[in-house]
């Protein structure tokens, strides 16, 4: 067993020291590699189904006639909404929605089916909750295309009762006809898109919080890092071979995430699989240097964790899934602008839902790479700073002690 002095200081000896805390501090591997999995596990089993269908609504029906019983059967039809009651009043719908119970309210006019065949425009009311954004606009699109589906078929009754053909009559009423072909995601399946941005939010907050924990929990005194620094033979050296096992731990976590999602959920690989690999290998390096800058710059540790937190935990919200970023504000779209895991989603739904071509690819792979250049320039910025803050305290204290 050699002695403290046979050990040599370098890279590996570093890598060695810090791959060894996870076995001292169990909490890190939970962090790293168990809470990223287990979040993707539950998410997984939330959008299993990869398509909301049959959502719940309520009918209010103030007609009675035949025609406001056809329409209640095609909306109840269709893959999107549901009558699951039928209530009596507004105030009861408007609790239902309220309530969670339901995700709508259809109302159907008093006098429509006189109305309609009296040449006249009588409404059908759909009331939804736009807090619920997804389960709303489902909803109102099942509705929307069961009533237009009734629509045509009385024009085209009203037509054919007039002595028109069939074939003209059924011309007459879509005389430009429209072909919709959705580019992307043609299932509108969820899985495809939302679980597929959420995996780069969660390991995010996941990478820069634990780089400010690392390196702040040995920036924190100046002894600590003084270890560090003569372990590896230098600040520089010493901080790369520290940060080289949650890089490879990280990028673990990411491949079993995108294997399950592209064996499991079956989501397409349309691009090119290298740029998502250098794309993927960027992220992690970006995350990896901005959760060391904040560890660096801010003291102690605890403050670099919550403010690192802070950042990256809305990270969700301004990537543009939920919201598109060019409908955002200044500041919104300026802080998914900063934020590594932004252009990571872009390279990730290009390459894959997407399958954009090689040109139109490069701008996000390019932002990922100046980012990691940048922190990482920064990072090494400080380091110099302090490694020199270091060596003048030591020319300072070596004749204070000759004096003595």
């Amino acid at each position: 067993m050699p002695g403290a002095r046979g050990i040599r200081p370098g890279f590996s000896l570093v890598f060695l020291r810090e791959a060894a805390q996870f076995r001292k501090r169990p909490f890190l591997p939970f962090l790293t590699v168990l809470l990223p999995l287990m979040l993707m596990g539950v998410l997984s089993i939330v959008f299993s189904q990869g398509l909301a269908t049959r959502l719940p609504i309520a009918v209010l029906n103030l007609d009675g006639s035949d025609l406001s019983r056809t329409i209640i059967r095609t909306v109840d039809a269709t893959p999107d909404a549901a009558v699951v009651m039928q209530v009596s009043d507004l105030g009861e719908g408007r609790r239902l929605i309220l309530s969670g119970k339901v995700h709508g309210l259809l109302m159907i006019p008093k006098d429509l089916e006189r109305d309609v065949f009296a040449g006249r425009r009588p409404e059908v009311v759909f009331f939804y909750n736009t807090q619920r954004m997804t389960a709303g606009n489902l909803t109102l699109r099942g509705v929307n295309a069961a009533l237009a589906g009734v629509e045509a078929g009385i024009r085209l009754s009203l037509r054919t009762a007039r002595g028109q053909p069939a074939d003209i009559a059924q011309s007459s009423l879509a005389p430009i006809p429209v072909q919709i072909n959705p580019l992307f995601n043609p299932t509108l399946n969820y899985t495809h898109f939302l679980l597929t941005a959420l995996l780069p939010a969660i390991l995010q907050t996941v990478v820069v919080t634990t780089m400010a924990y690392s390196i702040g929990r040995d920036a924190e005194t100046r002894h600590r890092l003084r270890v560090l620094r003569r372990l590896g033979g230098g600040l520089w050296p010493a901080m790369i071979a520290k940060m080289l096992p949650y890089t490879l731990v990280f990028l673990f976590v990411l491949g079993v995430a995108d294997a399950l999602l592209l064996v499991h959920f079956g989501l397409p690989l349309r691009g090119d699989r290298l740029l998502l690999l250098a794309a993927g290998i960027l992220f992690i390096l970006a995350n990896q240097f901005f959760g060391a800058l904040i560890g660096l710059v801010l003291k102690p540790m605890q403050s670099a964790v919550s403010i690192a937190t802070l950042i990256t935990a809305p990270a969700f919200g301004f990537m543009g899934i939920g919201f598109p970023r060019i409908g955002m504000n200044a500041f919104a779209y300026h802080w998914g602008q900063i934020l590594p895991g932004t252009w990571y989603l872009m390279a990730r739904i290009d390459q894959t839902v997407r399958g954009t071509p090689l040109d139109l690819s490069v701008r996000p792979i390019a932002v990922l790479l100046f980012m990691a250049i940048f922190f990482a320039s920064m990072t090494a910025l400080r380091l110099e700073t302090i490694g020199r803050r270091a060596d003048r305290a030591k020319r300072v204290a070596v004749p204070t002690e000759a004096i003595a």
